[in-house]
């Protein structure tokens, strides 16, 4: 048995360089969406809700699968009484990008509609009780001709057959 499983991790090992050398992501190196002001299952901070200044968080983008060609950003509300409200939508964001800075965009990103019908980042705002907010990014292996009125739906019907990884952040909000 001890010989079995030593054959397998050499195995696997040997998957993983391939992997490595071929730009290939590996399990030790997952495609990631993190922010410094935004701790994973935890409170979002006042000033990036409705609240507070009503910025944009900085987000950070990290191991990219190979063939990205850009990335698109949903950030919604399952949690909200008549269904998902939508607070973000942004596509063709540079396979380059690292870094969404706070209340910025990165140059060649374009910004959909959100459920309040803006072409904007608009924060939490929960009627009552504590809500989950999810960053949703995509790795996508093209960029996308959409009108900037383009929301979620359209987004996401778009998106499909073309997205290599995906990666969420989320955090959590109450009044």
């Amino acid at each position: 048995m001890a010989r079995f499983i030593s054959s397998v991790s050499a195995m696997l090992a040997c998957v993983a360089v391939v992997a490595a050398a071929r730009g290939e992501e590996t399990m030790d190196r997952p495609f990631t969406v993190s922010s410094p002001t935004l701790t994973e299952g935890q409170p979002i901070p006042p000033r990036f809700t409705a609240d507070g200044s009503d910025l944009s968080p900085e987000l950070r983008i990290a191991n990219p699968p190979s063939g990205t060609a850009s990335f698109a950003l949903i950030m919604d509300d399952p949690d909200a009484p008549g269904g998902t409200w939508v607070h973000w939508v942004m596509w063709n964001l540079p396979p380059t990008t690292e870094s969404i800075a706070e209340g910025s965009l990165p140059d060649g990103a374009i910004e959909g509609r959100n459920s309040w019908g803006r072409r904007r980042y608009n924060g939490p705002s929960p009627p009552s009780g504590t809500h989950r907010y999810f960053f949703k990014l995509y790795a996508l292996d093209n960029t996308l001709d959409l009108p900037t009125h383009t929301d979620k739906t359209g987004l996401e019907h778009a998106m499909q057959g073309h997205v290599l990884a995906e990666a969420v952040l989320m955090g959590t909000y109450r009044r």
